[in-house]
């Protein structure tokens, strides 16, 4: 039988905190690694987080990071919000986590 990808997803909590550890990872406080895909629509930047275990190599101080268009830290803030380490607000559209893999028989 020939083998076919399956798409599974479902909406996990959102993390209360989010650090940069080197760059486009980020760590939440349950050391789950985050991978942000930036997207600029009409002068508007959008961010997905994608939750996905990598394997972390040594974090990053954020002098180290050079020119970055994201905030090092989000925090998780009333009204479906996070603050940034900038004091900037971003509002959270959509939050789903994902795992893609496939099935059949060998």
């Amino acid at each position: 039988m020939a083998e076919g990808a399956f798409f599974g997803a479902h909406t996990p909590l959102h993390p209360d905190h989010l650090w940069i550890w080197e760059k486009a990872v980020y760590v939440d406080e349950n050391q789950r690694t985050w991978l942000p895909i930036t997207i600029e629509i009409e002068g508007s930047l959008q961010v997905l987080m994608r939750q996905e275990d990598v394997p972390l190599g040594d974090p990053v101080s954020p002098s180290q990071l050079g020119p970055y268009l994201l905030p090092v830290m989000w925090q998780l803030y009333p009204g479906r919000r996070y603050r940034a380490s900038d004091s900037s607000f971003w509002r959270i559209v959509y939050h789903i986590e994902a795992s893609v893999g496939f099935s059949g028989d060998p």
